[in-house]
């Protein structure tokens, strides 16, 4: 039952893009430049809404938009209803629907849905990670300098030393390719899908990184935070990787190994 209605409300919120992309809609601005929610994220969320509450009155629910509905649940969706909004209001296809569902505390159900490509990622603890009802994995890279990374960039940075852009240089002044797609859901999956080798990000929410994060495990794959402790959703930093990069990766992010 839980993974049928994550799938409907997931396909529900889908249908809400489709009906926006590339049409006419409000868009608005969130703390931060370019922050952006527009009027498809209000239509996602309320759709998605819709489902889960109709078979699961009583859960929890957090959402990128509403923030939290409270409940006496073990069960907890945790909802972005559009991961990558900029992409998606200039009419970039990388945007996706990301819902996971945690229960105690142990995230158990992730779906992400990018209707544009035709991708549709789902995973279940302890079964393994899809694509289009396909089984995925990570890669096999051994090494950072041929590996093939992603990353994004917070609205509003910290000025602290070892952040997004001292990072990032160190990794491209040794010509490592490293991407920027806008979506740290899709970023998650397509490192599930052995597509990317790592993906690392200093400032995340849960909603961008909850469903992602199982995809990734499922696959096969690690998450840590930058410690290398194991990775909460609840705070910002996050390393995935295939698992054989991820202590070479480790290291030069917190600077400690030059490439």
């Amino acid at each position: 039952m839980l993974k049928a209605t994550l799938i409907k409300a997931t396909e529900a919120g889908a249908e809400e893009l489709r009906r926006f992309f590339n049409g006419e809609f409000k868009i608005s601005n969130k703390e931060g430049i370019n922050n952006l929610v527009t009027e498809a994220d209000h239509a996602a969320e309320k759709a998605i809404f819709k489902v889960i509450k109709d078979e699961f009155p009583n859960h929890f629910i957090l959402s990128e938009e509403a923030g939290e509905i409270k409940m006496d649940s073990e069960y907890k969706w945790i909802i972005d209803p559009i991961d990558g909004t900029v992409n998606f209001a200039n009419g970039i296809p990388i945007c996706c629907v990301s819902i996971a569902v945690e229960q105690n505390g142990k995230m158990i159900l992730g779906a992400v849905y990018n209707p544009f490509l035709n991708e549709f990622f789902f995973a279940e603890k302890g079964k393994g990670s899809t694509l289009n009802d396909k089984k995925i994995s990570v890669s096999n890279k051994t090494e950072v300098v041929k590996s093939c990374l992603v990353t994004g960039f917070p609205y509003t940075y910290l000025d602290s030393e070892n952040g997004p852009l001292q990072v990032f240089e160190r990794f491209i002044r040794k010509g490592i390719a490293v991407r920027r797609l806008g979506s740290a859901a899709i970023d998650l999956c397509w490192v599930a899908a052995g597509r990317f080798d790592g993906f690392y990000e200093h400032k995340l929410q849960s909603w961008d990184s909850a469903a992602g994060f199982l995809m990734v495990e499922e696959a096969g794959g690690k998450i840590t935070d930058f410690d290398g402790n194991y990775y909460s959703v609840y705070q910002p930093h996050l390393l995935a990787t295939n698992g054989k990069i991820h202590e070479e990766m480790l290291d030069v992010i917190n600077n400690k190994k030059q490439l």
